[in-house]
């Protein structure tokens, strides 16, 4: 499927599937992308389906059919020929069943993080999208940021000479909400870590900085080394912040605090790929790169637009920081360009959900290849179960499949994409 561009869709239109808070937070958006309309909504509870064909319909949306009240809700839905493409925003551990139901009922998939969590079941999401002819995606909306697509613009226009290393991750402070009783129904989240010892979620910063080193583009990830910190801060927070009687207190936590992966790519870089929930700190996906004349450094409390800062020779000396401002605004990508505004009103996670959104439809609408495809997708989410291989390992390096057979050689293009128009409506 590499290189291959969707057919052009007069309209997308889009059945999503997973209507808590993630899949319902994004039904606006979709709505409000040119030429997309939802179609159909599912969720195995009832009233959710319901409520967000209520919220559609209140925004001035056409009203989707619902589908919702038995396990094969999902199943019912995919059998409609009124659906291009399906959205998938449901527990991790139906992404792969239904991700890949959707491949074979014929539909384009974008999917929420991750794609899958085992080797296997990646491999056959590769190969069911190559034998359906159909796109499954990560819907790794960081990889749209402002900053990331800034950064990858400057990697490749050569700013940091010689890329050779980059830090990215996920770390977030979710405590407060791995507990709550509402948040993350049947306190999903939260069960995996009484289940694994995985880096569960290191791909929203992890993704960009493969795609700034042309990962599956010109180089690959071939081998994967894991450590982790001791499992205690979900006891400890339980310990001063939960009732005695809440149900939590009959787990025991075995994911560590702390899971970092060391990652050396096929030309010599390497990434580190970081993933914590469980410890108080400020949000930060990291997202730094280095190179042979300089580095960026995102999340570093500055006092800039971006957040950003940067160091490059020959601009700077001194061994001093600077702003990451002007380069943002200098190496802004086409797509905050073209639609930052609509992106602010639209999308949720500071306009990138929407950019998300908008771009994908814009390529099924204009028939264009998609910037990430079901490579990326497998490769970026490859560090769950490989984390979990090198830590029983005692942390010893595990092989890192090329699940492009061996086309990773071949450059091409993907996020550093060339402006385009949306197609009228």
């Amino acid at each position: 499927m590499i290189g291959v561009p969707f057919g052009a869709y007069p309209t997308v239109r889009v059945g999503l599937v997973g209507l808590g808070n993630r899949g319902h937070g994004m039904a606006s958006g979709w709505a409000a992308v040119p030429g997309c309309t939802v179609t159909a909504v599912c969720d195995i509870r009832a009233d959710r389906a319901r409520r967000t064909a209520d919220k559609l319909v209140a925004e001035g949306r056409p009203r989707p059919v619902e589908y919702g009240g038995s396990a094969d809700a999902c199943a019912r839905m995919l059998r409609r020929d009124d659906i291009d493409l399906v959205y998938i925003a449901t527990p991790w551990e139906f992404h792969y069943e239904q991700g890949r139901a959707a491949l074979l009922a014929g539909k384009h998939v974008l999917v929420e993080l991750p794609i899958a969590t085992g080797l296997e079941e990646l491999w056959d999401l590769v190969d069911t999208s190559e034998r359906t002819r159909r796109h499954l995606i990560l819907s790794e909306n960081c990889s749209y940021g402002r900053n990331e697509l800034a950064m990858l613009k400057m990697a490749h226009d050569g700013l940091f000479g010689e890329v050779t290393n980059g830090h990215g991750g996920y770390l977030h402070d979710l405590r407060e909400l791995l507990f709550s009783d509402t948040y993350y129904t049947d306190a999903w989240r939260r069960l995996w870590h009484t289940r694994s010892t995985a880096s569960f979620y290191p791909m929203h910063g992890l993704a960009p900085i493969a795609a700034a080193m042309d990962i599956n583009r010109g180089d690959r990830m071939t081998a994967l080394r894991a450590t982790a910190t001791e499992p205690r801060g979900l006891a400890d927070y339980r310990e001063r912040f939960v009732d005695k009687s809440h149900p939590s207190w009959k787990e025991t936590y075995i994911n560590g605090d702390l899971v970092t992966c060391l990652i050396d790519t096929a030309r010599g870089r390497v990434i580190r790929a970081e993933h914590d929930v469980s410890s108080p700190r400020p949000y930060s996906r990291i997202n730094s790169l280095a190179g042979s004349r300089g580095i960026f450094e995102d999340y570093a409390g500055v006092t800039s637009a971006g957040g950003g800062r940067i160091y490059l020779e020959p601009d700077h000396s001194g061994h001093t920081w600077r702003a990451f401002d002007a380069y943002r605004k200098e190496f802004d990508h086409w797509l905050w360009v073209k639609i930052g505004d609509d992106a602010a009103n639209n999308g949720g996670h500071g306009g990138m959900d929407y950019v998300l959104q908008w771009r994908t439809v814009q390529q099924m609408r204009a028939g264009l290849v998609p910037d990430m495809d079901v490579y990326d997708g497998a490769v970026w989410c490859a560090p769950i179960p490989l984390s979990v291989k090198s830590l029983a390992a005692g942390g010893r390096p595990v092989s890192v499949p090329d699940f492009t057979r061996g086309s990773w050689v071949n450059h091409r293009t993907g996020l550093d994409s060339t402006p385009s128009e949306m197609p009228p409506v």
